[in-house]
Parts: C-alpha cells; sequence; structure tokens
C-alpha cells in the first residue's frame, strides 16, 4: 500500500526532517534472536549461563549490556580485548539466529511508512538504536530493509544512548550540507529511555507501544507524540505535519493522537 504524503507546507519555506528510528520494537521484532546470541557467545566465552537473567536490557544498547552482565556474573568490568572478542562472537550467532528465528518480523505498517518517507525529498531517514552497527545491519538485511537508512547513531559508537543519539543528529546534517530551510529533527523509538533522550537533546519525539514499553508507560514519559504502533502509516503522517506546523500532540495541554 502507498500512502500519499500530502503535508500542507509554505512553498517559500521548506522545512527539511531528519527522522530518526530506533530498531527493535519500533521496526522490527528479532524474536529473541538478538537474546540467544548473546546467551550463546557469554556461555562459549565465559562459561556464564542465564546470563541475562534478571538484568534490565529493553531500550539499553548493546555495550551496556554486555558491560552489565560482566559486573553481575563476572563481578568486574569488561576489559577493551575482551569487548573485542565479544563482539565478534555475538555477530556471528547473531547471523545464525537471525537466519533461523521463526519470530523475526517487521512490524506492521513499517514498510509502508518508510516507502513513503523514503519518496519524500525533504525527509532524511535516519537510525538512533542501541545496536551494534554490524547488528543493525545484519538486522536490516534480515528483514530487507537494506539501503532504507543513509546514516544512524549505534551503541558501538557509543553506550549511552543520547549521546548516539546526538551523532546521528549531526551525520544527518553532514548529509543536509549548507542549505537555507530550517531543520527538524524526529526520533521514534519505543520505550521511555529513548523518549528521554529525545528530551534531553530538545528534539521532537514520537513513541511507539509496539515494544517493551506499554502505552501507559510511554504516556507518562510525555513524548511530544504517542502511537499505539505504526500500522497506519497515515497517523505518522499527520504527526509530521504537526512537527512542521510547530504542534505538539501530547503533553502541554494538547490533545493525544491516534491511529
Amino acid at each position: 500500500m502507498r500512502v500519499c504524503l500530502d503535508v500542507a507546507r509554505d512553498v517559500s519555506v521548506t522545512t527539511r526532517l531528519i527522522l530518526l528510528f530506533d530498531l527493535d520494537g519500533t521496526l522490527v521484532t528479532a524474536g529473541g534472536a538478538d537474546r540467544r546470541a548473546l546467551l550463546r557467545a557469554f556461555r562459549e566465552l565465559w562459561g556464564v549461563d542465564a546470563a541475562i537473567d534478571g538484568l534490565q536490557v529493553h531500550g539499553r544498547t548493546d555495550p551496556e549490556i554486555m558491560e552489565n552482565i560482566f559486573q553481575a556474573r563476572l563481578g568486574r568490568s569488561i576489559r577493551a580485548t575482551e569487548r573485542e572478542l565479544l563482539y565478534r562472537r555475538y555477530l556471528a550467532h547473531l547471523e545464525q539466529e537471525l537466519i533461523s528465528s521463526p519470530g523475526f518480523r517487521v512490524l506492521l505498517g513499517v514498510r509502508e511508512l518508510l516507502e513513503t518517507l523514503g519518496a519524500d525529498r525533504d525527509i532524511l531517514l535516519g537510525l538512533a538504536t542501541g545496536n551494534l552497527e554490524e547488528a543493525a545491519t545484519l538486522k536490516l538485511h534480515r528483514a530487507e530493509l537494506d539501503g532504507t537508512f543513509r546514516f544512524g547513531g549505534f551503541g558501538s559508537d557509543a553506550a549511552d544512548r543520547e549521546a548516539l543519539v546526538r551523532l546521528a543528529i549531526d551525520r544527518g546534517r553532514v548529509l543536509l550540507g549548507r542549505q537555507t530551510h530550517s531543520v527538524g529533527v524526529i526520533l521514534v523509538g519505543d520505550t521511555v529511555l529513548d523518549v528521554a533522550a529525545g528530551k534531553g537533546l530538545k528534539v521532537s519525539t514520537v513513541a511507539v507501544a509496539s515494544g517493551s514499553d506499554s502505552y501507559e508507560t510511554l504516556a507518562a514519559a510525555d513524548p511530544d507524540h504517542l502511537l499505539s504502533d505504526l500500522s497506519d502509516p497515515t497517523a505518522f503522517l499527520r504527526i509530521l505535519e504537526m512537527v512542521r506546523e510547530g504542534r505538539r500532540a501530547l503533553g502541554a495541554g494538547g490533545s493525544l493522537v491516534q491511529p
């Protein structure tokens, strides 16, 4: 299905948009492939079983999760040489697990939305994900979304989510180059940590309750816009119109936008 991007604009002043999407829980679900790959790597390298049990992983970056496992299971920080070894083994296992994962899927509406957004010359699509860049590439390939995103910020860039989002924004601005148009930034994610990163950087936030955090939990984090999921691309396009017009949908006494 193709959705018409019909956004009212002042043709004399075009607002260009940098759209940054989280990956897991926002665009795809890996069906536990990443979790299984990480468990295999820790069992193989350090003999650690049930490495993730009892640890908070949702919304955390890959390096953050790995460091937390080291602290909880081995009682120390990960060394640089161990980190590189762990990355290699994790990625090798992840590639295998993604191929065989029966639960892997692209979430409803995502393909249609990305196709529509990608056709708009005033929109630049990027990723802002806690995945290692190589892990994100593997997941995008499994989802047949290769080439959709021209740039991004990744867990391999920074363990801190706000820092990797800032890098993604900087990279997007470089791609836009010197131009006189105004530029808006929208961060889309499925956890309160995505919302917090956007707020910290003072960019527009769109929370989608298609991942680990519930609609109510996300609403309490006060994102600028809130959707149940991306199954109705037209709802997301309405948000773009609001951003271009400088309006909010949630918070500051605004109305709630749902698909």
